[in-house]
């Protein structure tokens, strides 16, 4: 699968919640492919980013499936971890705000407040439950991708504002944007 199959909003599925995803099956394995597949195909066209996860409502499948990548420092090693039907059961720590980024949301960037730790529940590719602690980054980033199939954006935590918006100029460099120009009276961002 290819990055054009990724959809940005204004798409309106991205703004509706995913349905729990049966159990393991081949069509739950293939779609993991297909997301991987199209994660990196993107990240193959972006010089300055990795594609750290993906939601399956990403690539137009309302399904509470949720890949992050293993590795977050090295672009060369491309394997993801697969999270089916996720759950933070617990939120803790700190309350951080730093910046994101989503391929769903077209060359807009945020500082987002999240907590600084969590805990997750959710099922591997094998139908195993499996529960796990997170903090910093990963839980920033598994954060993200839960609000995704919850049909949240990162925006939507931030959309008041006004000095959290940036985007990347051609040397990878994140620059603020104009609220008012840039985001206030965005139709894409806010329909």
């Amino acid at each position: 699968m290819k990055k054009e199959a990724i959809i940005t909003l204004p798409n309106p599925h991205l703004r509706e919640k995913s349905k729990k995803a049966s159990p393991v099956s081949e069509e739950t394995l293939q779609l993991v492919k297909d997301m991987t597949s199209a994660s990196l195909d993107w990240e193959d066209s972006r010089p300055h980013e990795i594609s750290a996860a993906l939601a399956a409502v990403q690539i137009d499948r309302l399904e509470r499936v949720v890949i992050v990548r293993g590795n977050f420092e090295d672009k060369s090693d491309r394997e993801f971890v697969t999270l089916i039907n996720p759950e933070i059961v617990k939120r803790e720590g700190s309350i951080v705000s730093d910046y994101e980024g989503c391929l769903s949301v077209s060359n807009i960037y945020g500082k987002v407040p999240r907590h600084s730790k969590i805990r997750v529940r959710a099922l591997d590719e094998n139908g195993q439950e499996i529960r796990f602690k997170a903090e910093g980054f990963l839980a920033r980033v598994i954060q993200h991708e839960i609000d995704h199939i919850n049909g949240t954006l990162f925006v939507d935590h931030i959309k008041e504002d006004k000095e959290a918006f940036y985007t990347l100029d051609e040397k990878g460099e994140l620059q603020p944007l104009d609220y008012e120009k840039d985001i206030a009276t965005n139709e894409v961002l806010w329909s």
